[in-house]
């Protein structure tokens, strides 16, 4: 489909209301050139709407190489969170000619103040384009600004008061403000004790506290509680698509390429990223193998030991993979707090014996009807009990050190664990195999 082609079907759909995040499938068909010559030929207007709707390294890209007039026109129009992170995915060079770009007097956000902020914080992610009111004027005056500043906010559901030091001290929803009469004063319908975050917090625990107090957004402050800016539910779902896809890489032993989809990045990149996640689990099953040689002796006289060696294995990953998933996910989502993570560990030891017991005896009694032998029922029942309850211990005990001494948990649930695993399942096998070993020949 040829750019001209892809450039009326935009604009007709976008004049007959489609949403610009429907139409970014047309664009997946274009090169990088393709689409900056799109960015070009669109009104400034649709271009931005479609801009908006991209990946963030995407419109680095393209950012880069459009025209000064078009760049300017872009910028202008995006919110100023999103147009500070865009600005932060560029190298110090083009950032600078960008910044340089735009005109000040019309886009009146001091774009270092944001940038100053790390990414990844309440302060990387805040708008600067939000409502603040005296808190001693009448709501019916509240009600004229509103008008007139409405259309540069992000949000006007919530409108901030703040005092002559810029310092938030109360809140008051638009609802508020239209039930109240003339002549209300601001500071008696607003509510003190409004719920905000430092701009150093980390992003996570921001979505953390959106979700606890079902916000639409929350104010940012400084450490003198100046009202900096406000970060919106938007924003939070974008931070926890964020987060919960880091966190399901680590899960699978993979991370992110850096500014790029794991899905879209070059072959050789993702190889690099991949390939050291495999040597680890290599190497532990040049371990696991080592320590069945060690019991080479005993799974010689007794054969028959080597066809339980997978079950014991594959039940041990598969527990100690739910541990270090659910504890995993239990400390990102906030589920599980600093203060709580010996009890957790020692619920979960309590859930890996049951568990155990319940298996052991299964397989004990598969054992022994299959091979006529209650030794052989002993030996692999009681290995599967040790095995299960070992997993559960190991796939909780291991991701909550690495959290006490701030490790991503994350990296450790997949190579790790199942290294750990495997080596532990196989030696309790073995060494209970070896202690019965008169009574199995």
């Amino acid at each position: 489909m040829s750019v001209e082609h892809i450039y009326m079907q935009i604009s007709r759909e976008l004049k007959s209301g489609t949403h610009p995040g429907d139409l970014l499938d047309l664009l997946d068909e274009l090169e990088l050139e393709q689409k900056i010559e799109l960015m070009e030929k669109l009104s400034p207007d649709d271009a931005a709407q479609i801009f908006e709707e991209m990946e963030d390294f995407e419109q680095a890209e393209i950012l880069k190489l459009l025209g000064d007039e078009r760049t300017r026109s872009i910028l202008k129009s995006l919110a100023s969170d999103d147009a500070a992170d865009l600005i932060g995915e560029l190298s110090s060079e083009d950032a600078r000619k960008v910044l340089d770009l735009i005109d000040q007097e019309e886009t009146p956000v001091d774009f270092g103040d944001l940038l100053k902020y790390p990414e990844d914080s309440a302060g990387g992610i805040m708008t600067t384009e939000f409502i603040s009111l005296p808190a001693d004027i009448p709501v019916e005056e509240a009600i004229d600004r509103l008008r007139e500043i409405a259309p540069e906010a992000e949000t006007i559901y919530y409108v901030y008061v703040v005092d002559e030091n810029g310092q938030l001290i109360g809140v008051v929803s638009l609802r508020d403000l239209i039930a109240s009469s003339d002549g209300t004063i601001i500071k008696n319908i607003m509510r003190r004790n409004v719920i905000n975050v430092n701009a150093e917090l980390d992003q996570e625990e921001v979505a953390r506290i959106v979700s606890k107090y079902d916000l639409l957004a929350v104010p940012v402050v400084d450490d003198q509680d100046r009202l900096l800016g406000i970060i919106t539910v938007d924003d939070v779902m974008d931070v926890m698509e964020q987060e919960a896809t880091e966190d399901i890489y680590r899960l699978a032993g993979a991370s992110e390429v850096v500014g790029v989809e794991l899905t879209k990045a070059p072959v050789s990149k993702v190889v690099r990223m991949r390939l050291p996640w495999l040597f680890i689990s290599m190497a532990g099953g040049i371990l696991s193998g080592s320590v069945i040689g060690v019991f080479e002796s005993t799974l010689e006289a007794i054969v028959m030991l080597a066809v339980f060696i997978p079950v014991i294995m594959d039940m041990g990953g598969n527990v100690g993979t739910q541990s270090s998933t659910i504890f995993v996910r239990g400390l990102a989502t906030g589920e599980i707090e600093s203060s709580e993570m010996w009890p957790y560990f020692f619920r979960e030891i309590k859930i890996g014996a049951v568990m155990g017991v319940l298996c052991g005896i299964l397989i004990s009694f598969a054992a022994y009807f299959w091979q006529g032998n209650p030794y052989l029922g002993v030996v692999v029942g009681v290995s599967m009990l040790a095995t299960i309850s070992v997993a559960a211990l190991i796939g909780t005990l291991v991701p909550m050190i690495c959290s006490m001494i701030n490790i991503d948990p994350a990296i450790t649930a997949g190579p790790f664990v199942t290294t750990i695993k495997d080596v532990t399942g196989l030696l309790i096998y073995f060494v209970i195999a070896s202690t019965f070993l008169e009574y199995l020949r």
